[in-house]
């Protein structure tokens, strides 16, 4: 344990603060759904990690997968990639999200990857300055478009 809180490889039976963190990051979501969602994920070639309090309560989490098809700005196939990455604000600044990326990075050297990639959106600023303190390198921007065809 470290400045009261432990990381842990997640199993099945910590869905449900999993699934509340996880609807802190991605609010539009169904609240319902994010328990189903986690078991689905970790059915796959994936894997959560999770940092719980000294009363064994979820306060941040990490989820990594595998990822077969190319990936922007790797050179490698498979890669892992940081799906998922969300500590509670309250535990912000206390390495919690550090030593989370290097739970990802030790189970992605563990399935024979040599790259590990994330994504941010542009206008998320501190999860991009996250990433660069954790080590990542930016490596493109990316505009995405799209056009509704009539039916």
């Amino acid at each position: 344990m470290s400045d009261g809180w432990r990381i842990h490889q997640a199993q099945p039976r910590d869905t449900a603060g999993w699934a509340r963190l996880r609807q802190d990051l991605w609010p539009m979501d169904e609240p319902g759904q994010q328990a189903a969602d986690i078991l689905d994920f970790l059915a796959g070639d994936a894997a959560g990690f999770l940092a719980t309090d000294a009363d064994g309560q979820v306060i941040a989490f990490a989820e990594a997968s595998l990822r077969h098809d190319y990936v922007n700005g790797t050179e490698a196939s498979p890669v892992g990639f940081l799906e998922g990455w969300y500590v509670d604000p309250a535990w912000r600044g206390r390495g919690v999200g550090r030593a989370l990326v290097r739970a990802v990075e030790a189970w992605t050297r563990e399935q024979g990857c040599s790259e590990l990639a994330s994504d941010a959106l542009l206008d998320n600023r501190d999860s991009q300055a996250a990433h660069a303190a954790c080590g990542f390198e930016e490596t493109e921007r990316v505009v995405y478009f799209r056009k509704r065809l009539d039916d």
